[in-house]
């Protein structure tokens, strides 16, 4: 396991800028969180695979900014919609091989708007196969306010979708749904290809690796037993971090940490 960083973490920060700041702090491995449409094309796109060149950056994964209409899109009965957001998503499939990226997360459905289990994992298993097709793979993240937040929603879909079900473990946000993370990957660690960061504690669930006193160590092992060897994407919010340069001192401390306990 390796650690790196979320461009999120720098938001409201411009894409670019956020991935040239964390590249020359040192950070060799990133996800990219694509905040708007026309970040997708030149010149923006163009930039960012200069600053990969010049900095020698690994791309672990791509977040896109749709979150927020997956449920309308994607976690529907009108046909037309799914079709649609299927297609739109091949551009960041697209975007994705540029990259190198493997892993693109998404957030799914959410309470407000029903959706049978049958239908969200169909839905989830079409847009699996048409990232397969492209040579990359979608996660669900564990988000407290979707339904992917339960643990038993998570089972239900590993269970319906075997091979396909991936899963992203962010650990802010399964503390955030009453989860423990550990538990998480005993159940359903075999699934797990992506880890979004936090550390935990009294002084809340947004903290950096190292201000938190939750039990990494057992996290770390249960995931190397489940063969997980992935990486540990540092996700902030800001306030929890001074500066780029912080980010980038934390993710090498995590990594040191990871490394040890190989």
């Amino acid at each position: 396991m390796k650690a790196g960083v979320s461009t999120a973490c720098l938001y409201p920060t411009e894409l670019e800028k956020a991935f040239g700041m964390l590249a020359k702090n040192g950070v060799k491995n990133v996800e990219i969180f694509v905040n708007s449409h026309c970040e997708l094309s030149d010149p923006y796109r163009k930039e960012m695979l200069d600053i990969q060149s010049e900095y020698d950056v690994n791309v672990v994964s791509v977040h896109p900014y749709t979150s927020g209409i997956e449920p309308m899109m994607l976690f529907t009965k009108y046909e037309r919609r799914v079709r649609d957001m299927l297609e739109y998503y091949k551009r960041f499939f697209e975007y994705m091989n540029l990259f190198g990226a493997k892993i693109m997360v998404i957030h799914g459905n959410k309470p407000q708007n029903f959706c049978e289990d049958e239908l969200y994992f169909e839905r989830f298993a079409r847009l699996q196969d048409a990232a397969s097709e492209m040579g990359v793979s979608v996660a669900q993240e564990n988000v407290a306010r979707c339904t992917s937040g339960k643990l038993e929603f998570l089972k239900k879909m590993a269970d319906a979708l075997r091979d396909k079900a991936k899963f992203v473990l962010d650990t802010k946000q399964a503390h955030r749904c009453g989860e423990d993370p550990i538990e998480m990957v005993k159940a359903i660690g075999k699934h797990i290809v992506h880890v979004h960061f936090s550390d935990y504690g009294a002084k809340g669930d947004c903290l950096k690796f190292g201000e938190g006193d939750y039990d990494n160590l057992t996290l770390f092992t249960e995931l190397k037993k489940c063969g997980y060897d992935g990486m540990a994407v540092i996700e902030l919010y800001k306030g929890s971090y001074l500066s780029a340069e912080d980010l980038a001192d934390n993710s090498r401390r995590l990594g040191d940490f990871l490394e040890a306990g190989k």
